[in-house]
């Protein structure tokens, strides 16, 4: 049904003529073009082979200090400590080649660790702590620079993969010998421990990671050997699964620290798993390329280089090259001044309140910092909350705002109150942000634009749909009632952490209120946004866009309520019971065809199709989008051209930090623990080699 045939119904009913409510309504148009932006960094393109391959090499070294651990009979020699198959870097395809090993780079970041275990939820603060800590079976963040001919997860923890003839089972190899930080051997163990006891165990939530909807209901996972496992599924061929693998999805936890704290295997009580790694625990178990050895609470955590870490360059020297990281406690905001003051090393510049001041002071040649953008890839939208049968358990206010955001002339009306153009200069002025209709994000590899229906702004149109959602202004004060009773108020959850969502939602409170909606804010730190978020204790809320909406092959799920807990926007209630409009069972229908597909084109036809029905039925609101920008500091190396602060991963991924390294003439006296290794777990701090 279009958008005219609905409206004269609904101004019968409302006793207006069909001919005035029709002159009301602005339909849809074209999606605005976009300003010209020319400041953004190529990458360069290569096969995935040409930055990686697994095999032995010759011989291996490392730091001189660690070789004095060695020496001391506290560290066994570097080559008993990699697996026998090493990964290893082409420093040929690296941006600056071979690295040198010392130093430290410094990040600052607004987040606090909650604790160590992120696996029951706990989040360690964000900012790059999560990426350089946990590892994944496969890895995505470095795709922004592969060949679209070979774009595929590069393996990780994962060697390898076999479909099986009929595609309904995927048998995975895991590095054979590689260990954790702690000289514990990595294998099937802690796979089946994150399967069986995280994924599949309903009492455990976790902050981010894989659910059984990720790899589709039914799944089930066997383990063959210490190094081997299948995926068996009920559909053929879900190749997403290989996306589902990689950051934020299936990085298992050490199961030798973890195991005897879960109630399964002894532990008390789940919450006494979520809490039994405080932040004050130090030198956990980790695969990634360091580990923490200092938290000052508000201050800083200090993390120090993996002498277990299993990954090389090609000349045989055992990876990473910088000794040292650090993630001071400050705040989002000071993460920028701090990278473009030179006291800061690395920042994702996403604040566009920021990028003015930042290219003004990056252009100074005596500047410690350069900045580099990207594309088009930060796109916020808001959020209706579609779950009317008790998700989040609303109170009658509440309940009444979920009906009306099912109701498509409501949500046109909200699409039709806000005017981009203006929300994307209250943030910068200039050729950065750019109106976002909703959806997949334009310039992305599955946007299509004649796929796009924009509902430009329109007050009057706005107050039109609402009208014809039922709405009056039953006492004249200038807002929306509910039938027969109050003024319609909606709370919109926001990220206080953040001045870009502040600036946001200010805007959206006052162009509602020009179109008659009152809406009220509810400010919330993030870790308590997202709990309130994941929980549904919200009417609206603004969304930063995550990898689906730009990857689409990546997190595929999440992209539609195809399952319980999938789609961020509507989950099922208490029983598990999703209350579906029809337009949703479209929806989540084409992702599933999508996710079951294996034909290129008809996979670009679903996703037009996704699109369409997304934008036409205004299922999330899209605000605006721009660029962001890296902030490095100038003696930094192997950072490369064109890396995007966010496309598969964050940054923090996408330039590799164990490739990164500081050349040995413009190295620093910055390490705080030079000299040393982290300790036993839940030892205090590092350890020298005396």
């Amino acid at each position: 049904m279009n958008l005219l045939s609905r409206v004269a119904p609904a101004a019968l009913l409302l006793g207006l003529s069909t001919t005035a409510a029709l002159a009301e309504f602005v339909g849809p148009t074209a999606v605005p073009e976009a300003a010209a932006f020319d400041a953004q960094g190529e990458p360069v393109f290569v096969n995935r082979s040409d930055i990686y391959d697994f095999r032995a090499l010759p011989s291996y070294s490392e730091p001189e200090f660690v070789t004095a651990f060695v020496e001391a009979g506290k560290l066994p020699p570097v080559a008993e400590r990699l697996p026998a198959e090493p990964l290893v870097f082409n420093t040929a395809t690296m941006a600056n080649g071979a690295g040198v090993y010392g130093d430290v780079m410094r990040h600052v970041i607004g987040g606090r660790p909650e604790g160590w275990n992120f696996w029951a939820g706990q989040s360690y603060g964000w900012g790059g702590i999560d990426i350089g800590l946990v590892e994944c079976l496969t890895r995505t963040g470095p795709l922004f620079q592969v060949n679209a001919e070979d774009l595929q997860p590069m393996p990780n923890l994962a060697k390898s993969w076999d479909w099986s003839e009929d595609g309904k089972s995927l048998t995975v190899h895991l590095v054979e010998g590689a260990k954790w930080s702690d000289g514990v051997p990595f294998n099937t163990e802690d796979i089946a421990f994150y399967w069986d006891n995280i994924v599949m165990d309903p009492n455990v939530t976790q902050l981010m990671g894989a659910s059984q909807a990720t790899y589709g209901e039914g799944t089930t996972l066997e383990v063959l050997d210490d190094y081997t496992f299948v995926f068996h599924f009920t559909t053929a061929f879900p190749e997403a699964v290989l996306y589902a693998m990689a950051y934020g999805n299936f990085c298992p936890g050490p199961a030798h620290a973890l195991k005897p704290h879960h109630p399964a295997f002894g532990g008390e009580s789940y919450e006494g798993f979520l809490n039994s790694v405080p932040a004050d625990y130090l030198n956990f178990p980790t695969m990634g390329a360091w580990v923490v050895t200092e938290h000052r609470p508000d201050d800083i955590v200090v993390t120090r280089r993996n002498p277990y870490y299993w990954k090389v360059d090609s000349d045989g020297q055992q990876l990473p090259y910088l000794n040292e990281v650090h993630f001071r406690l400050s705040t989002w905001g000071d993460r920028d001044v701090q990278a473009i003051a030179g006291t800061g090393d690395f920042s994702n510049l996403e604040q566009p309140e920021n990028f003015v001041e930042s290219l003004r002071r990056a252009a100074d040649p005596a500047a410690p910092a350069r900045l580099a953008f990207g594309p088009r890839t930060i796109g916020y939208s808001l959020v209706p909350n579609m779950s009317a049968n008790g998700w989040g358990e609303p109170d009658e206010r509440g309940q009444k705002v979920r009906e009306l955001n099912r109701n498509l002339d409501f949500r046109l009306g909200m699409s039709q109150a806000l005017d981009r153009v203006r929300l994307g200069e209250s943030l910068v002025k200039g050729p950065f942000t750019a109106e976002y209709p909703g959806g997949l994000l334009a310039g992305t590899s599955f946007y299509d634009a004649g796929s796009t229906v924009y509902y430009p702004t329109s007050t009057d149109s706005a107050k039109a749909h609402f009208e014809a959602a039922g709405l009056t202004d039953s006492d004249g004060n200038g807002f929306y009632n509910f039938p027969g009773g109050d003024d319609v108020q909606v709370a919109l959850l926001v990220n206080g952490d953040y001045q870009t969502e502040k600036n946001l939602a200010e805007g959206i409170v006052a162009m509602m209120a020009d179109a008659g909606i009152k809406v009220v804010l509810n400010t919330q730190s993030g870790n308590d946004q997202n709990a309130a978020r994941d929980s549904g204790r919200y009417d609206w809320f603004i969304d930063r866009l995550g990898a689906h909406m730009i990857t689409v092959v990546q997190n595929t799920a999440a992209l539609a309520p195809v399952g319980p807990l999938t789609y961020n926007g509507h989950h099922a209630n208490n029983a598990g019971e999703l209350d579906l409009l029809p337009f949703e069972q479209e929806i989540a229908a084409t992702i599933n065809a999508f996710v079951d597909s294996r034909d290129a084109d008809q996979r670009v036809e679903l996703m037009k199709t996704y699109q369409r029905l997304f934008t036409e039925n205004a299922y999330q609101i899209g605000l605006t989008a721009f660029p962001g920008a890296l902030i490095v500091n100038k003696r930094f190396a192997n950072v490369p051209e064109g890396a995007p602060i966010f496309m598969y991963n964050w940054a923090e991924d996408n330039i590799m930090r164990e490739q990164v390294y500081v050349p040995a003439d413009q190295q620093a006296a910055l390490e705080l623990q030079p000299n040393t290794l982290p300790g036993e777990p839940g030892s205090a701090g590092p350890v020298t080699a005396e």
